[in-house]
């Protein structure tokens, strides 16, 4: 509930019962002991930071709505059933109450300044997942001890991460250590390079409100571009989490979760469409013919978006090798996922050269982002005769928003959000609603909803909010899917 993620929260320090950590599987218990210091063990609260991340990479919700997915039995969210979802619940993310006040704890005690702006990056981080799913959410006022903090618009929002991101770059004194960073292993010109590209993509999620190329979104890009200390642009920059396994389910691959003990989740048949036109051999590592871990068998036997669960369930029954998430040896306890690659910023600065936002050259970009991806699978890049077939081919500059959007859309798999707010953002691939859907516009949903606990524990803030963005709805465009 809100009213305690704010006040409770903002009074009790959390308690790290360890003294440092390099791995997660080192990681401890970080709830409060009272026969301990109340003093926070700033390395053990960025890895428990760090270790729920997987949860906003894995959010099959906002994959389905994206169309990476579908549902094979249970088909109420792909077919757009009215869910209330509260920040703290969606996903097991935590954020207000979990990774949000760890941050800000490591940040309010500020022992070492490149740990504190690697805690900046990352709330921001956090909260893009997040506004990009709900819209407006407390932010400015969020985490300072106070029960009932106002929703930002997401204009406001936007530009608030974009400005701290570009402060936190500034912030790094390149010599304090960074403990418990099992990401970067507190590499600060790495996290600098990650924060650059942040700032570049969620840049360019403003095009819609901002395409002019001296308008906010393309200033704030380039300036993002030609920082100094630069940005992703090869897989060996790439943001990874690694799972070490364990029994801790967070400290698993989440897609090794997904299959453990169920097969609620396939590979939807619009990517593995897409993939097979295309002759792309992604398609043999994106879905697996069997939900073994280890498993080495692709299938590009994609599921039908958006049936009743008996239609689902009888094309499983027809076709037992259809499209696990991920081929099975890409889907063991311990493999790694990338959170934000190169192939996703170079296919940024792609489209925003050819939105003319850049004088960078899109067709190299576009070559170059699309073999990032190849490369990030463990694949050789693709032959010449790709980027000329139909379809991802480019024409003429300012002419290439669809083939370059669906190359975001194909890199960020199995991002959800990502993958969704790209299709928001630019309306490529072009997405076929659920034909069984049961809401009332038979659209596919733009928005989270506000849940309950929003309601109940704050809730003049969150009908101002609820009015402001138009409605509280799942056709409620965010701001930034407004034209």
């Amino acid at each position: 509930m809100l009213k305690k993620k704010y006040i409770i929260l903002a009074v009790f320090p959390v308690v790290a019962a360890m003294t440092g950590c390099s791995k997660l599987e080192d990681f401890g218990d970080t709830n409060l002991n009272p026969a301990g210091t109340n003093t926070p063990i700033l390395g053990a609260l960025l890895t428990n930071v760090i270790s729920n991340l997987g949860n906003n990479i894995s959010s099959t919700r906002a994959g389905l709505y994206g169309q990476y997915f579908s549902e094979t039995q249970y088909t109420d969210v792909s077919l757009y059933s009215l869910p209330l979802l509260n920040f703290n619940s969606d996903g097991g993310g935590n954020e207000y109450s979990g990774s949000l006040y760890d941050l800000q704890n490591i940040r309010n005690t500020n022992t070492s300044k490149n740990m504190s702006a690697v805690a900046k990056i990352l709330q921001q981080y956090t909260y893009w997942t997040m506004t990009d799913r709900w819209g407006d959410i407390p932010y400015s006022e969020a985490l300072k001890g106070n029960g009932t903090p106002k929703f930002d618009t997401q204009e406001a929002i936007y530009k608030g991460m974009i400005q701290a991101l570009k402060e936190a770059v500034g912030e790094f004194d390149n010599t304090s250590v960074i403990t418990g960073d099992v990401l970067y292993n507190g590499d600060a010109g790495k996290w600098k390079k990650f924060a650059n590209s942040l700032r570049m993509l969620m840049s360019l999620r403003l095009a819609k409100r901002y395409p002019g190329a001296s308008e906010y979104a393309a200033t704030e890009f380039k300036a993002a571009l030609s920082d100094p200390a630069g940005n992703i642009s090869s897989n060996e920059d790439n943001l990874v989490m690694r799972f070490p396994g364990g029994a801790p389910a967070n400290f698993k691959n989440p897609w090794f979760n997904t299959y453990d003990g169920r097969k609620d989740y396939a590979e939807s048949k619009t990517m593995t469409d897409i993939l097979t036109a295309f002759n792309d051999n992604r398609a043999n590592i994106y879905g697996g013919a069997s939900e073994v871990p280890g498993s080495t068998t692709p299938s590009t036997v994609g599921m039908p978006y958006g049936l009743t669960r008996a239609k689902s369930e009888a094309f499983t029954g027809a076709n037992p090798t259809w499209a696990k998430i991920l081929r099975g040896d890409h889907r063991e306890i311990t493999d790694a996922s990338v959170i934000i690659g190169a192939s996703q910023v170079l296919l940024a600065r792609a489209q925003a050269a050819d939105m003319g936002w850049t004088t960078e050259n899109t067709a190299l970009l576009y070559q170059q982002g699309i073999t990032a991806s190849f490369q990030q699978w463990g694949l050789t890049a693709p032959a010449a005769s790709y980027f000329t077939q139909t379809g991802v081919a480019l024409g003429a500059p300012g002419t290439n928003k669809d083939e370059i959007a669906i190359q975001r859309w194909i890199a960020a798999y199995p991002d959800g959000i990502q993958g969704w707010s790209i299709w928001r953002e630019t309306g490529f691939p072009v997405l076929t609603p659920a034909p069984d859907a049961v809401n009332s516009s038979k659209q596919i949903p733009r928005r989270y909803v506000y849940g309950n606990g929003e309601y109940s524990t704050n809730p003049d803030n969150t009908k101002e909010a609820a009015t402001r963005m138009g409605g509280d709805t799942q056709d409620t465009r965010v701001w930034w899917d407004k034209n």
